[in-house]
């Protein structure tokens, strides 16, 4: 299975204490290489420096031989590159957050799923405590309707 993640995610992630869950669902996923700088900014949390500074053996940093698309203009550095290398892999999965790059991928015909969606799947698969982990991502900066995170730990549609 080929998993591309773009940087919110991952950040997300790592912030919340569920990084692991990424290799227990996919056990290898890649990132642009944008995305590695992206996550070793000044301003990115020090956890997250400190995570990206020693990648684990499951994560790979590969840059997209494309370096350009212009239907990609409007998205960030590593949700563009993100879109790029899932096409050019092939990938079954893009975990992307931000909205624009949701709905490039979508137009693209690209699956992807964000980082509720990855915790979810990991509270299916038994690999995590959903109200735990949603509980944690309420106290970071990871933006979304507060209805959205209460049905998804009540688990209603």
């Amino acid at each position: 299975m080929i998993v591309i993640a773009d940087t919110g995610p991952v950040n997300y992630l790592i912030l919340i204490g569920e990084i692991e869950v990424l290799p227990a669902l996919y056990h290898r996923v890649l990132i642009p290489l944008s995305v590695c700088e992206e996550l070793k900014r000044p301003r990115t949390p020090k956890d997250v420096r400190n995570w990206i500074t020693q990648p684990p053996a499951w994560l790979e940093i590969r840059a997209p031989s494309k370096s350009s698309d212009e239907g990609l203009a409007h998205l960030d550095t590593g949700e563009r590159d993100a879109i790029l290398l899932a096409e050019e892999m092939g990938a079954d999965q893009l975990i992307i957050d931000e909205i624009r790059g949701r709905r490039e991928a979508e137009r693209r015909q690209l699956p992807f799923t964000g980082t509720l969606g990855v915790l979810a799947a990991g509270a299916e698969q038994g690999l995590l405590d959903l109200r735990g982990a949603v509980d944690r991502l309420r106290q970071t900066s990871f933006h979304i309707a507060q209805d959205i995170l209460d049905r998804l730990v009540e688990g209603q549609p």
